[in-house]
């Protein structure tokens, strides 16, 4: 197979290649793409020395010819982040003076990133139809995942998105389980970055109820939401929804503080140097800070089941609801547990979600529904309506100078705001 990954110019595409260097049997030719030519040498360097000691018979190219590097690919995983680190700054940072949380995915910020990305994706997307192989599967790992998803399906792409939340929970609960992480298999619900994990089983008993009743503390400081919350609930919701649970909290930490994208920032100055030596051959520790953890084991697990090396294991992806939670349209994204195989992801059955989770879920579709239209056709009055839909804001005052601020944050990325 020959797999084209756009964005390969990215500090973390050590990561993936390191996956692939170490479970990717399936793959002929690694290409990476990306217009920074100085960044993706270096990476691509580094990619094809991991490579090498791992002993992987695949080679390692890269380009800055997005043509050329999708042509005849198998398979497309897009990484994009448009506007770099500098984007994402400024999305952790302008709602903040209006009172609401800076995050790069959800909230203003996550509709600033999904106005300057979903254009470009639907772009890169058109080209990978053109000149990769007849229906090569688009791996989509740029976020708002979910809205971006949304729109490559609905234009027609053979598209699935993914995310490393459930595999990170899968091998934590794992670990304090004492089993292998393949046995776990979750039940994992919602949108992207709105999921919740409703059961753990392992040998089809459910063994989060116990997780709960032994590793409370421990599981409420990673996930950041307060004990009550989950004992109350009665399952584990993604970090992402501490910003829902807990908003006035992230607003009162965050003000006047350093951003996480001014931290990755750095760490992405110091991952390059490092990058740099010809000696280095494996990921560096370091990288484990950058975010994302386990992605590499997600991606590879996706695709070897997508073109048929795999059939028996459970991913969990964004894909076409089409009935599997009632209360949205067919035509929603969702994300849930799936096995995947030839034709695609298959959700695993869910059991009926209780009103506060349906509620919740409804309430932010109707919010990512809007923000694809603001980002397809533009307009401060579409920006506005999808920020006035938005739970964490879902007043006038807010939404009101939040269109303003976006805009003008956006105005370098967004032609119908220059």
């Amino acid at each position: 197979m020959k797999i084209a990954v756009i964005g390969g110019g990215s500090t973390y595409t050590p990561e993936l290649v390191d996956g692939f260097a170490r479970l990717g049997s399936m793959v002929d030719e690694l290409v990476l793409i990306d217009p920074a030519a100085e960044r993706l040498e270096i990476v691509g360097a580094f990619a094809a020395r991991i490579f090498a000691a791992h002993g992987h018979p695949g080679k390692v190219t890269w380009t800055t010819d997005l043509d050329a590097g999708v042509t005849d690919a198998d398979a497309a995983v897009i990484q994009l982040r448009v506007g770099g680190q500098q984007a994402r700054i400024s999305d952790e940072t302008f709602p903040l003076e209006c009172g609401c949380v800076g995050q790069e995915t959800t909230g203003a910020g996550g509709l600033g990133k999904a106005l300057r990305t979903v254009p470009v994706v639907l772009d890169v997307a058109d080209r990978i139809r053109r000149r990769a192989k007849p229906g090569a599967w688009i791996v989509d790992f740029t976020n708002p995942v979910g809205i971006v998803t949304r729109a490559l399906l609905d234009a027609g792409h053979r598209a699935v998105g993914l995310c490393n939340v459930a595999i990170g929970f899968q091998r934590r609960f794992a670990g304090y389980l004492g089993v292998d992480p393949s046995s776990v298999v979750l039940d994992h619900v919602g949108l992207n970055h709105l999921t919740w994990e409703r059961a753990a089983y392992v040998d089809g008993v459910d063994r989060l109820p116990s997780l709960l009743a032994d590793h409370l503390p421990e599981i409420s400081d990673e996930v950041d939401i307060a004990p009550k919350v989950l004992t109350t609930l009665g399952n584990v919701p993604s970090y992402y929804l501490s910003y829902f649970y807990g908003h006035d909290k992230h607003v009162r930490e965050s003000t006047g503080q350093m951003t996480r994208g001014q931290r990755v920032a750095e760490l992405e100055a110091t991952l390059i140097e490092m990058y740099r030596d010809v000696h280095l051959v494996e990921k560096p520790a370091l990288l484990g800070e950058r975010g994302g953890a386990f992605y590499s084991e997600a991606a590879v697990g996706l695709l070897a089941s997508l073109y048929g090396h795999d059939d028996r294991s459970v991913h969990s992806v964004n894909v076409r609801n089409n009935g599997t939670l009632p209360f949205l349209p067919a035509d929603a994204v969702i994300e849930v547990s799936a096995r995947a195989g030839l034709e695609g992801p298959a959700p695993l059955p869910v059991t009926p979600l209780p009103p506060d989770l349906a509620g919740l879920i409804t309430h932010v579709w109707g919010y990512e529904e809007l923000a694809i239209d603001a980002a397809l056709r533009g307009g401060r009055q579409r920006v506005y309506r999808a920020l006035l839909a938005h739970p964490l804001i879902g007043q006038h005052e807010y939404a009101d100078a939040l269109a303003d601020k976006l805009i003008a944050a956006g105005r370098a990325h967004l032609a119908w705001a220059s």
